[in-house]
């Protein structure tokens, strides 16, 4: 850029803003800016935000436009391809650039103006008229020249600050401006080196016998400490693993040893030593066949759908492919549906791969985040990341060099994104950054989604099919016990049938262990009066609440509101509650009761909030320190334990009586994971699932392990009834507090929309749960072909919806869009 050039540059803005923003550059930072840096730019009267520099020109626009701040990066944080993966993500799933910019980077990355207070430049400095908080604040602001409100509060021990604040502001005494503060900082350490004056052996000699002579005991002690832990000065050793003696500060004093500090990294380092080759894995006739198709260069699709059974040995086939990626200099995006089964899939690959495996998830900090993301994007090829395991987030990441995606678990609901926008589908939005980078695209499920299935089945995908389990091993053994007549015939104890607890009772004194899966978290799904039947519901959304016997609360899952258990009904006050329904909560007591000798765990939302908890619960399955885990659907994931030989699946009726077009199809998907949990290192397991409809064709299906069966079903209803693979879905969800604002703006909406796409139209109505967090729903469903350009019809949706809120009284209504619902 020419230093005496006008230059203008068009700016991203991490915020739910169409299009970008106009912002002049001063010629004195021509050099600096380039595309893909983040800017300092003032937005509105006093906020400022780091924006991303989008394009750079010399057409000075109509308006006056203000200058960018300040530049933050030496180079682009973020590539060209980055932006276009962005565009097409705000352009696909229905929202602004800016949205997707705000999920993409890390926390750290991510600039805002916080209140910061100073003195004002007119105070007169007449300390009498100040009160005694007041003359505090000056003090302080006196000695630290700015401060932050919260700072200001704590050190003065004032809660309610901005009262105190705001009479001192409107008698100019202080002045709140913004500032923005960098969220990252580079952790750092001191270290301990032997100074230059000393690195010969005559000199240590003479150092030694120096401190000897004039009996420094403590010095030579701790000297001699230092030089057997640096290898006699070869090495810079932690100052924190030093005694922190005063011999140390005076060695230091003395410039005997020097301190220096150097960045640290605050994540996990890998032992290289421990590596094992990859050519020790031995593929059987299955996984060679697959590897050689997914692996091939004559084959004629980019996308492949891995379809193995359950312990079928597809872990390994993906470390091969992976292994000829990384020999390449390539790098590697391998997602997966839960941060829980990262952990075992992490230490599979880093057995392998070392150092050159990263994680990303969000249960890391925000500057671990940033640390994985500078160390994707490096020079340093010695220190750049080659593979990247992470949940849906990491399709964000600044790949340098991205040769090869797998998605494992592809089937996973928890691969689409709900709230906030964009709403994507991690799965197919990383199907789409294989394709800007030319990279091919391994999709691995032992029941893979109807969509991705068909894709296969119609030649849009390759296939690859694993029927067997590794090894030999045997499908485990599906029984289905009707608790009907088991009920009838006195079988059932508590929510347990005699079949289940004969099948727990023997894997216990097999020595071998039990997962029960129950998908509702809490102890009792609901509290019931047995007189009027009221049932307490939540104040801000229409669902009742779960009881949590943990905190004796009833609690909403939705909004997390949360209140005692009354002790008599709020509508009729009869004492006579009771509690009906089972959550995991429920199952874990009524187990430690019924086998008090073993060790039982829960592993669900409730019991996984703390970090590394989920990581602890499945240490201590693996090292048979638990006997029975009981979980939602964490434990029908990818999880491979040795030890499984019973699972049991307590009320199957709840996951196949839900009013959703996928209900049969997740249904089949989650009973059959977490049968594929029984039996994968021995005999074959057992799978016991209870249910009140033993006829229902999804069991059947699942005690047959037929797949294929399900999937012709399944398409032939899609394609009757018009729902996906067939047809494409927009749901469009309107928000507001008034229930009438909001029907009146979605039968507006949905008049709208059949003017422009007819019979496509579906709705208003309300949805399952028809208030949530206090605002009121409706949606309206748009259906599409799916050989059907839906581009210029997205955009009229949204010139539609930007003309619903400019109308009277309907400003405050929000307008969700979601493309491809789950």
């Amino acid at each position: 850029m020419d230093g005496q050039e006008v230059y203008y540059v068009e700016v991203l803005l991490p915020l739910h803003l169409p299009g970008t923003y106009t912002y002049r550059v001063p010629r004195e930072l021509n050099g600096e800016v380039s595309v893909g840096k983040r800017v300092v730019v003032q937005f509105g009267q006093k906020r400022m935000y780091s924006a991303l520099v989008r394009r750079i020109h010399t057409e000075a626009p109509k308006w006056r436009t203000k200058y960018i701040l300040s530049v933050l990066d030496e180079r682009p944080l973020v590539t060209e391809r980055q932006m276009l993966f962005w565009e097409w993500m705000a352009a696909y799933y229905m929202c602004y650039p800016g949205d997707v910019m705000a999920v993409a980077l890390p926390a750290g990355m991510k600039l805002a103006s916080e209140s910061a207070v100073s003195i004002h430049p007119d105070f007169d400095g007449d300390l009498s008229r100040l009160t005694k908080y007041e003359l505090q604040v000056v003090n302080l602001l006196t000695e630290y020249s700015t401060m932050k409100l919260d700072d200001i509060s704590r050190a003065i021990g004032v809660q309610k600050i901005m009262p105190l604040m705001r009479g001192m502001i409107e008698r100019e005494v202080v002045m709140m401006d913004e500032e923005l503060r960098e969220r990252f900082k580079p952790r750092k350490s001191t270290y301990v080196r032997l100074s230059e004056a000393y690195a010969g052996e005559e000199a240590q000699r003479r150092l030694f016998d120096d401190l000897e002579a004039k009996k420094r005991t403590k010095q030579v002690d701790l000297l001699m400490q230092y030089m057997q832990m640096s290898g006699f000065g070869k090495e810079l050793v932690p100052k924190r693993e030093l005694p922190q003696v005063s011999a140390l500060q005076t060695l230091i004093k003395n410039g005997v040893l020097v301190t220096e500090e150097r960045e640290e990294s605050r994540l996990e380092h890998f032992d290289a030593d421990s590596l094992v080759p990859v050519e020790s894995i031995k593929l059987n006739e299955e996984q060679q066949a697959a590897y050689s198709l997914l692996s091939s260069p004559l084959s004629p699709h980019t996308t492949h759908l891995l379809h193995g059974v359950t312990s079928s040995g597809k872990t390994e086939v993906y470390i091969k492919i992976i292994d000829e990626q990384v020999r390449a200099g390539k790098q590697v995006l391998f997602l997966l549906p839960e941060i829980a089964l990262t952990a075992q899939i992490i230490n599979r690959l880093r057995r392998h791969f070392g150092d050159k495996v990263g994680v990303y998830h969000s249960r890391f900090s925000a500057s671990q985040r940033v640390e994985v993301w500078r160390r994707t994007a490096t020079d340093n090829e010695e220190a750049r990341y080659q593979v990247l395991l992470g949940a849906r987030s990491a399709v964000f990441l600044p790949f340098r060099d991205l040769g090869l995606v797998i998605v494992d678990e592809e089937h996973d609901a928890s691969y689409k994104q709900q709230d906030p926008a964009p709403r994507y589908h991690g799965r197919d939005a990383a199907v789409y950054l294989a394709h800007l980078w030319g990279a091919h695209t391994v999709l691995g499920s032992a029941t893979p989604s109807i969509e991705s299935y068909h894709n296969a089945m119609e030649g849009k995908y390759g296939l690859a099919v694993m029927a067997h389990r590794y090894g030999g091993f045997n499908l485990p053994k599906v029984e289905v016990v009707d608790m009907k007549t088991a009920t009838r015939q006195g079988e059932v104890h508590g929510h347990f049938s005699d079949k289940l607890l004969r099948a727990i009772r023997d894997a216990l004194a097999a020595r071998q262990q039990v997962i029960l899966f129950q998908n509702r978290r809490g102890f009792s799904l609901r509290l019931e009066c047995d007189d009027c039947h009221h049932i307490p519901q939540c104040v801000h959304c229409d669902v009742s609440l779960v009881y949590h016997k943990a905190t004796n609360s009833l609690r909403c899952h939705y909004c997390g509101y949360s209140i005692p258990v009354p002790e008599e009904c709020p509508a009729c006050h009869s004492t006579h509650l009771r509690m009906t329904g089972i959550g995991t909560e429920r199952v874990e007591e009524d187990l430690q009761i019924m086998f008090p000798e073993a060790r039982v765990a829960r592993m669900d939302l409730d019991s996984t909030l703390q970090k590394n908890q989920y990581i602890e619960l499945l240490n201590d399955f693996a090292q048979r320190r638990i006997d029975i885990l009981v979980g939602t659907q964490m434990v029908t994931k990818g999880l491979d334990f040795e030890h499984v030989s019973v699972v049991g699946i307590v009320n199957a009726d709840n996951l196949i009586n839900y009013p959703n077009f996928r209900s049969f199809e997740r249904a089949y998907q989650q009973m059959t994971q977490v049968s594929g949990r029984a039996g994968r290192h021995g005999d074959a397991g057992q799978v016991i699932i209870q249910t009140y409809n033993p006829g229902h064709q999804i069991l059947q299906k699942v005690e047959d392990n037929d797949y294929e069966g399900l999937y012709h079903d399944q398409d032939n209803e899609r394609r009757v009834f018009r729902y996906p693979p067939y047809y494409r879905l927009v749901e469009i969800t309107l928000k507001h507090r008034d229930n009438e604002v909001v029907s009146a703006a979605a039968d507006w909406f949905a008049t709208e929309l059949r003017g422009a796409f007819g019979q496509r139209v579906m709705g208003p109505e309300y949805p399952l749960v028809s208030r949530i967090r206090a605002l009121y729903l409706k949606t309206i469903t748009v259906r599409f072909e799916r050989n059907e350009a839906i581009a210029d019809a997205k955009k009229l949706m949204m010139q539609m919806a930007d003309e619903l809120v400019k109308q009277d009284g309907w400003a405050r209504v929000a307008i969700h869009f979601d493309v491809d619902p789950c």
